[in-house]
């Protein structure tokens, strides 16, 4: 992984040498048509991802405070500007500058302010992949509608690359894209074996190719050769938690700082998180898109992901996780800087009530060290696991 990453960030440094250009693109944005014209796709939430693991989040959203961006903006939003300004950056240099940005708002209504930003910084073009909230089903003029968008999105790449769309490559990228979704999905599918042979906290480590590199070789290999260890392991019931008991459920992004702290304090509890709704998203909506074509069915893939539907919808995903990992708990990370995926969570914690299973909410933030209380976290999930061993007695 670590070599993959370091030659993906070390082409993208030399771009322009190599006579390539640089797109800026949300989590959630269509990175396909990028990679069939050849564009160098760059994850501004991948990088605040990095920045907080590396414990920089808090000194970085702080410095974006000082330039008059609120606290409640998300943290993913002020690391990245700040990077952009002062560098510091897990990446030497920081970011290489983009050549044009692509945004989607499948995933939150605050990218769009965060890349208009970039953009007029930059003085880059923009593209807003915009997609309807799906409430309760998809409609036929949804589809239509995105259907458009895609079709406006290659007239902006060939517009801003001066070349014209290659829709033969577009056909291979598609399917490794695909073949990669799948495995993505089997490597995930093997926690639902007794002892789970990963936990979430391995698979947020291991989804940085899928959300990066969706639709190259590179990560097909990578994952046949990740699933095939993770097989052996479910064969020889080698357990990714020593003498695992219990199995938990994580809902919302990863508090990136403290993964270490976090894996440890359940493990010690032998309580293994075997499965958790965000790294799900890139692989939850396969059955949506047809191999053969791709870009006529990917508009609709990219709009029902998890973060872009009702709560009710929300919930019966979480449910059908419950039931497929048989889980014994529900953990909850209340995220200050992901709105979306927060705000609906008490709600869902009431729809999920006739699953009858423990619920546990972390306060917490993805990035922001600043909005963590070790203390008090530990004592909750202290408080939470007696609660789970107290109903298996």
């Amino acid at each position: 992984m670590k070599r993959i990453m370091r030659r993906y960030y070390t082409e993208a440094k030399y771009a322009k040498l190599l006579g390539k250009k640089i797109a800026w693109i949300t989590s959630g944005g269509p990175v396909e048509p990028l990679i069939a014209m050849n564009i160098i796709p760059i994850y501004p939430e991948n990088h605040g991802a990095m920045i907080g693991a590396s414990k920089l989040g808090g000194k970085m959203s702080e410095f974006a405070e000082g330039l008059g961006y609120s606290q409640d903006v998300c943290s993913y939003v002020k690391d990245d500007i700040t990077s952009s300004i002062t560098k510091e950056s897990p990446v030497p240099g920081g970011l290489p500058e983009p050549d044009m940005l692509i945004c989607s708002n499948n995933i939150c209504g605050t990218v769009l302010k965060w890349y208009e930003i970039q953009a007029r910084k930059f003085n880059v073009p923009l593209f807003i992949y915009d997609t309807p909230f799906v409430h309760t089903e998809f409609t036929d003029e949804a589809r239509e509608y995105v259907n458009e968008q895609t079709k406006e999105y290659i007239r902006f790449l060939e517009k801003h690359t001066g070349k014209k769309f290659n829709y033969k490559k577009m056909k291979k990228v598609g399917h490794l894209s695909l073949e990669a979704m799948r495995l993505w999905k089997a490597v995930l599918d093997t926690a639902a074996h007794k002892p789970s042979p990963l936990t979430a906290f391995d698979a947020f480590f291991h989804l940085a190719l899928i959300v990066t590199l969706r639709g190259k070789k590179v990560v097909v290999r990578y994952y046949k050769t990740l699933l095939k260890e993770l097989n052996e392991r479910t064969a020889h019931n080698i357990g990714a938690v020593d003498n695992e008991k219990y199995r938990l459920l994580w809902d919302n992004l990863p508090i990136w700082f403290r993964m270490r702290w976090l894996s440890d304090k359940f493990a010690s509890h032998q309580a293994a998180l075997v499965a958790d709704t965000y790294t799900q998203a890139w692989c939850g909506v396969i059955d949506l898109i047809d191999e053969n074509d791709f870009l006529g069915t990917m508009g609709e893939a990219y709009t029902r992901i998890h973060l872009n539907v009702g709560v009710d919808q929300m919930a019966d995903t979480i449910k059908t996780f419950i039931k497929q990992y048989d889980v014994d708990g529900l953990v909850m990370h209340s995220n200050r800087s992901c709105k979306p995926y927060s705000f609906g969570q008490y709600d869902i914690q009431k729809l999920i009530r006739e699953m009858d299973i423990p619920v546990l909410m972390i306060e917490a933030d993805m990035t922001d060290d600043r909005k963590f209380s070790e203390s008090q976290v530990e004592t909750r999930i202290d408080a939470f696991m007696e609660v789970i061993k107290q109903r298996r007695k």
